[in-house]
């Protein structure tokens, strides 16, 4: 393992200089070799020498997901084919997939960002991981599994799944790292409960991301696994999970800045906004080789804080992103992010409800209609009806003092709401089917 903990600790002035160099070459070589990029630089009247370091960054052009798309599937790609050596692509539930290509440096310097995290989090050599994420053409899987090989650690390929014996692997094995999608760990909490081998168990680190959580579900994974629960971020489009992460303080995640530069734009204007403010964050990639991209709008609403760690990091964190601005429900004219749902839920779970939920939005007679299911516990169900309807009430009223809009809440019977071994599908909009 090779890690350089000098490059995480750069002063601010040598790390926006390494950008600034990083951020030139790759223009030029895309400029060269990414038709759609070169064909946006020109409608711009820009040239590749018109760029000379981070402080031009706002001249250029953005990239979009529809991008991805459109040139699928290897329009986008600066290596030929011969030099990359793998390929990952979306699920494509919205179109045609999005594929992205790695060569084998891009590999290497995944590994790394993965192994940055885990570092950050006392993982060592000497631990062993259990990745659950999903493997094959989603990027969770091989990204864990190369991080933790870059890290020297021993690393179980189980994938999503088999949630039996995903748990009897733990025990056996002595599995001390997970990584897999939070909702899945919540699952693997349950039933672990069921099991009664919580005490069997040696996990001391999670590694969750690849979706939307809150602090609250932290908590309730952390209490559930007896784990310390690590939150990530990626995207396929950038890399894949390795991002950013969070360090032991637990303040927002570092973003390895010596390979991604990231933004926060108005989503509607584009404009870039003053540090500090919450908006759309914004990634350049300066390293990537097969698949590089310029001011990718990645949807994703959040922060940037560039005040120095406890930990002694210099690169930036990113707080956790509170919703995306392409998906945020619209109800009666009022913006909902299912992390706002979801937030107000786990904070009054204990043993009146469980984490499970799922929204459901639709439209009757030109009215929308909003409302949110949620898996009552054992000890709720065997209750009278006063109870539950009790504690619907509270959901309710709890919903709109957040929300600023009614919800019609249904507690629904314990383990009726379908589990996830993947992200879990927590919204059903109907209304874009009609």
């Amino acid at each position: 393992m090779i890690l350089n903990p000098q490059m995480e600790c750069m002063p601010r002035e040598e790390i926006k200089k390494l950008q600034s160099e990083r951020l030139v070459w790759q223009v030029k070589r895309m400029y060269e070799k990414v038709e759609c990029f070169r064909n946006r630089m020109d409608e711009k009247g820009l040239k590749p020498e018109d760029i000379h370091g981070v402080e031009d960054l706002s001249k250029l052009p953005f990239s979009y997901k529809s991008d991805l798309r459109d040139y699928y599937p290897y329009g986008l790609f600066a290596e030929p084919l011969s030099d990359i050596v793998r390929v990952h692509a979306s699920s494509g539930t919205t179109g045609k997939r999005i594929v992205v290509g790695y060569t084998e440096n891009d590999l290497k310097i995944w590994a790394e960002c993965f192994a940055r995290m885990l570092a950050a989090f006392d993982v060592t050599k000497e631990d062993i991981i259990q990745v659950s994420y999903g493997y094959g053409l989603f990027t969770g899987g091989l990204g864990a599994h190369g991080g933790g090989e870059y890290m020297g650690c021993t690393v179980i390929p189980m994938s999503s799944g088999n949630t039996q014996l995903q748990i009897q692997t733990m025990v056996d094995f002595g599995a001390t790292v997970l990584c897999c999608t939070p909702s899945y760990a919540l699952y693997l909490g349950e039933e672990v409960e069921k099991m009664g081998v919580k005490d069997q168990l040696k996990l001391k680190v999670g590694i969750f991301g690849a979706e939307p959580w809150t602090e609250s579900m932290r908590k309730e994974i952390e209490a559930k696994l007896g784990l310390k629960a690590c939150d990530i971020y990626g995207l396929s489009e950038i890399l894949g999970p390795g991002v950013s992460g969070e360090c032991e303080y637990q303040e927002g995640m570092h973003v390895w800045e010596d390979h991604f530069i990231p933004e926060i734009i108005d989503p509607d204007t584009g404009e870039v906004l003053p540090e500090g403010s919450t908006g759309e964050l914004v990634f350049t990639t300066i390293t990537k080789e097969g698949f590089p991209l310029i001011r990718y709008r990645t949807r994703d609403i959040c922060s940037l804080n560039y005040e120095p760690c406890k930990c002694g990091r210099t690169h930036v964190r990113m707080r956790k992103p509170t919703g995306r601005s392409d998906d945020m429900l619209i109800i009666r004219g009022v913006n909902v992010f299912p992390s706002q749902v979801e937030e107000v839920l786990l904070k009054v779970s204990g043993d009146s409800i469980t984490p499970n939920y799922q929204i459901v939005v639709d439209r009757v007679n030109n009215n929308d209609t909003f409302d949110v299911n949620v898996e009552m516990s054992e000890k709720l169900f065997a209750d009278d009806v006063k109870s539950v309807e009790r504690v619907e009430g509270m959901i309710t009223e709890k919903l709109r003092s957040a929300l600023g809009i009614g919800a019609k809440v249904h507690l629904v019977n314990p383990n009726t709401i379908k589990r996830s071994e993947g992200k879990a599908k927590r919204v059903i909009d109907n209304r874009k089917l009609v």
